[in-house]
């Protein structure tokens, strides 16, 4: 399927049994997981299929349109390259500035124009390189706009909804790990390795993330990849992470992510997603850059000292100083439709020991170490599971004050949907005969 990045007001789709059940809420929902469960097992394919990207623009809802996107209160000095948004206070002092970077149609983008957006109060200087701010609490310092203006006002954005959207787009995400996709930790050298042409997903334990001094990616350019950390806390300092090399198919190297340079002119990067689904906190090594967004919306970011995000960062916290500053390379990946591949049981970490053979799993037999079983690009390995009457339904966007807020909708497109409402009449006509049964034998 293809990605087009450009495409206004799009939204993550999210087709897991957990959204399904975020949709539904409530005691129903349990049911109608079970029921899907049940009533998807017949069309599963034998072979999985990679998850599949679905279009992409705005795929991380407003949250994506900025470089910081925090909940809570946000401690940073000295700049923001894109906008920052912040759901509590912004403690600036030391100085800030914000949006040098952007273009004039991403400032255009932003809800009022806003490059920056503060709920709550301001403590320290700030200025506003292109677009607006606003703040809705009190100001003690200076703010000014250099193309724009700084106001006292509401927020535009319902940091709520959208952090809510944000932590169901997370845990959605949290099993993404795909049958293309390997991991491998040799040592302190931790391998990446993916080779769909659209989507490489993988999951791994924090702890083993923890133990890379050095984190190596090799994917096809134009590919998303989303690692999955699991765990309550990601510290870079227990390895002392010194650097993320990137592969260059161009050059046929690996190329260290940094200000001067990155792997096929920062397309890797701009296509790489960093999920926390549940860690509260989150540490980065001081002085050690660090490629791609970061999506951990249940935890305390630390940037240190220094050391800048080549992305966006979305959190519950952020603190960072000196060179640990957040530069414009904003997510423009899609995210896949189905985050668990039809008929796929992603094995527990998705590890590969060094010198090891992997075992097949239930997701289907994987490759040598480092080396995915390939899959033709744009092709899932397996078939696509049939709805019941042999068609693809209209995606069914939810919106509302009762579901996912702002932009970041849940979408049940595909066969999800008519699968969790099957699932609820074969649920319910199961009850029925049940208690049916017990009246006969009464």
């Amino acid at each position: 399927m293809s990605c087009t990045p450009e495409m206004p007001n799009m939204s993550i789709t999210v087709r897991s049994s957990y959204a399904a059940a975020a949709a539904i809420g409530g005691s129903l929902a349990v049911g109608i997981l079970g029921a899907v469960t049940i009533a998807a097992a017949p069309l599963a394919s034998a072979t999985p299929a990679d998850p599949q990207p679905a279009v992409c623009a705005g795929a991380l809802g407003v949250a994506g349109r900025y470089g910081e996107f925090i909940e809570g209160d946000d401690q940073h000095t000295p700049d923001a390259e894109g906008a920052v948004a912040v759901g509590g206070n912004a403690d600036f002092r030391g100085g800030f500035s914000v949006g040098q970077e952007l273009s004039s149609g991403q400032v255009e983008a932003l809800p009022g124009g806003n490059a920056l957006v503060v709920a709550g109060n301001v403590t320290g200087d700030v200025r506003v390189i292109n677009g607006n701010g606003i703040y809705a609490g009190t100001l003690s310092g200076l703010a000014e706009a250099h193309n724009g203006k700084v106001a006292k006002g509401p927020s535009p954005i319902d940091f709520t909804a959208e952090f809510r959207a944000l932590r169901g787009a997370s845990t959605a995400l949290a099993a993404a790990q795909s049958p293309s996709a390997q991991w491998r930790l040799d040592g302190s050298t931790l391998q990446l390795t993916g080779t769909d042409a659209q989507f490489n997903g993988f999951v791994l334990p924090a702890a083993e993330l923890e133990k890379a001094k050095e984190i190596r990616i090799k994917v096809p350019v134009g590919a998303v990849t989303v690692v999955n950390v699991k765990g309550a806390a990601y510290d870079q300092n227990k390895a002392e992470t010194t650097g993320f090399f990137l592969w260059d198919e161009a050059g046929r190297r690996e190329m260290l992510d940094d200000n001067l340079s990155s792997s096929a002119d920062g397309d890797i990067r701009a296509k790489l997603l960093w999920n926390f689904p549940d860690a509260t906190k989150v540490t980065k090594k001081s002085g050690n850059a660090w490629p791609g967004t970061i999506l951990a919306p249940n935890a305390a970011l630390d940037l240190g000292d220094g050391g800048p995000v080549y992305g966006s960062v979305i959190a519950k916290s952020l603190t960072g100083k000196g060179g640990a500053e957040t530069h414009h390379y904003p997510f423009t990946g899609c995210l896949p439709a189905d985050p668990v591949p039809a008929g796929s049981t992603p094995s527990p970490g998705g590890s590969v020991p060094a010198g090891a053979t992997p075992a097949a799993s239930a997701s289907g037999p994987h490759g040598a170490p480092g080396t995915p079983a390939p899959s033709k690009p744009g092709t899932p390995s397996g078939s696509a599971a049939p709805t019941p009457s042999g068609s693809v339904p209209p995606a069914v966007t939810g919106r509302g004050s009762g579901g996912l807020g702002g932009d970041l909708a849940l979408t049940g497109g595909g066969v999800a949907l008519p699968l969790a409402i099957g699932g609820a009449v074969v649920l319910a006509a199961g009850t029925g005969m049940v208690l049916v049964a017990r009246r006969r034998r009464a």
